[in-house]
């Protein structure tokens, strides 16, 4: 399980390190791709795998499912992390999470999230939850 937020940033060749902590259960091979929140998100190949058993198993005739088939799939990149703990992120990737050099690293769950530190500053100001609303969504969602 991915947790905690790290700060980072990537270097001339587009080149960011894995916090070290991450290292050992990400691997040496994972899965890039676009996230939902103009972010990417980084895969285990087990994880990866089991997602995309998920996305296997939605009905091919629905256009909203596609269109999130193809969001995954089409953006999905391989990945070998190198001896000293990098991964390339292809400009492509970047362009879409607006990352141009500092950036935010955040563990969830079963995938780390790459932000761009602007975005993430952003993101992270404009999507707290008042409390009580917190509180709402817990009970909402039998946590």
């Amino acid at each position: 399980m991915f947790m905690g937020k790290d700060y980072n940033s990537i270097d001339a060749k587009n080149r960011m390190i894995i916090p070290a902590k991450h290292r050992n259960e990400l691997g040496l091979t994972c899965v890039l791709t676009k996230g939902i929140d103009l972010c990417l998100y980084i895969y285990t190949m087990k994880s990866w795998e089991a997602f995309m058993e998920k996305l296997s198993k939605l009905p091919s005739s629905d256009p909203d499912a596609r269109a999130f088939i193809r969001h995954f799939y089409s953006n999905a990149v391989e990945c070998e992390v190198d001896k000293n703990g990098r991964i390339t992120l292809p400009q492509e990737l970047r362009e879409y999470a607006e990352i141009e050099k500092d950036l935010v690293t955040v563990g969830v769950l079963d995938k780390i999230e790459i932000w761009s530190r602007k975005q993430w500053d952003n993101e992270a100001n404009s999507t707290q939850l008042p409390p009580s609303e917190f509180s709402k969504k817990m009970v909402e969602y039998g946590i």
